[in-house]
């Protein structure tokens, strides 16, 4: 048995039922879930019906690089979106969704037998970030967000001894729980850091697409370019079509940058089994290639967020987010009692923040915080927040 699995954490919504073992909801109000950030508006009809126009897909083996026009439609909206041109033959692969390309990149760059082999990790994070990481036989450290400067990642806390063995670090941009989005300078500190020492940057941005301000995040590839940096050394984005185009089930993404990289990745996916189904990659070019549906997803959330996000700030430490689909909000005492009181008496799923990060440097960034995830249609998101907004002023 690979040693490494006893290493693995369980995930945080495997703590929240253990956390709420024995809580009997009130029974008065109907159960709205907030605590997981699963995408539920409705799959655009275009999608849909490029799925069932080619189902004769089926009937055989995908290839592992992925259809050209996949990858060409990949490409295509890495120019639309950021400005940014890659070769869709060498700097693009079809994934089966961030998540599990996130783990795959980390088995394929990181060298666990180097002694203090090292992968660093924002802090709170993606719970990946953390498993790849042991599973490649390296070790996680953990950068804490700073609540000052809206939750950025702290990468000045680094002693330079850690930056020597670092392998490999996780961007999460815009963030996962906190919603803040790195600025250009940012990547300048990060990029310089890597031609240092020699580390990969691997940055994840499923959810560039729902954000809040005018002007959209800006992504890595399109920092590299802006720092010149056209090769985008030692560099992988990775992107998916699950919160942009809601179809988490279908498990399709991709990532692009650093051919160098690209190539053994793929070599890796060709003998780990990866290869996207044909019917899949269909509908993806149809997704990547149509943006109104984006934008009407879009508007939906802010629709949503500009309604929730007033009532739970006249209770909660909380603020309108860069991007993303979460409020990152701080409540008074544990976040744990919080969640399972708020259960209890009113019926709703929030997901405790200490779950969502480590306790490293002597504290636990994600303790006294929420993560709510405002997935659901408007109305049931506006009635959690008024069963919250009535929660907190009964604990006061």
């Amino acid at each position: 048995m690979n040693p490494n699995l006893s290493r693995l954490q369980p995930y945080p919504f495997e703590r929240l039922k253990q956390l709420f073992a024995g809580v009997t909801p009130n029974p008065n109000y109907r159960p709205i879930s907030l605590g997981i950030g699963e995408p539920r508006h409705a799959t655009p009809k275009l999608i849909t019906d490029a799925l069932t126009a080619n189902l004769s897909g089926l009937a055989s083996y995908p290839a592992t690089a992925g259809e050209p026009a996949l990858r060409e439609a990949a490409a295509g909206w890495l120019q639309r979106r950021y400005g940014v041109a890659v070769n869709p033959a060498t700097q693009v692969l079809p994934v089966n969704g961030s998540r599990e390309a996130l783990f795959a990149l980390t088995q394929t760059v990181v060298d666990g037998a180097k002694p203090g082999a090292t992968v660093l990790c924002p802090n709170p994070f993606y719970q990946i970030y953390e498993g790849a990481t042991l599973l490649a036989g390296a070790q996680p450290y953990y950068v804490p967000s700073d609540p000052a400067r809206n939750f950025a990642v702290d990468w000045d806390r680094v002693p330079a001894e850690v930056w020597a063995r670092t392998q490999m670090i996780f961007t999460c941009s815009p963030g996962n729980p906190t919603g803040a989005v790195m600025p250009l300078d940012e990547w300048k500190k990060l990029f310089e850091l890597s031609d240092r020492y020699g580390f990969v940057i691997a940055s994840d941005e499923c959810y560039s697409e729902i954000y809040f301000r005018d002007e959209p995040p800006l992504g890595g590839l399109e920092a590299a370019v802006r720092l010149g940096r056209s090769d985008f050394r030692n560099l992988i984005a990775l992107t998916s079509l699950s919160k942009r185009s809601n179809v988490p089930g279908m498990r399709s993404g991709f990532v692009a940058g650093d051919a160098a990289l690209i190539k053994p990745f793929l070599l890796y996916r060709t003998y780990h089994g990866s290869a996207m189904s044909t019917v899949v990659q269909a509908a993806s070019v149809a997704a990547w290639n149509d943006e109104q549906h984006v934008i009407e997803n879009r508007n939906l959330y802010r629709e949503k967020f500009a309604r929730v996000t007033p009532l739970l700030s006249q209770v909660l430490d909380v603020a309108l987010p860069d991007a993303a689909f979460y409020l990152w909000a701080g409540v008074k005492g544990s976040d744990t009692d919080f969640a399972r009181e708020l259960l209890a008496l009113y019926n709703v799923t929030v997901l405790p923040g200490s779950y969502l990060a480590r306790e490293a440097h002597g504290f636990n960034p994600g303790a006294g915080r929420i993560r709510m995830a405002l997935v659901a249609e408007t109305a049931e998101c506006v009635e959690a927040a008024e069963r919250i907004v009535k929660f907190v002023q009964s604990r006061t």
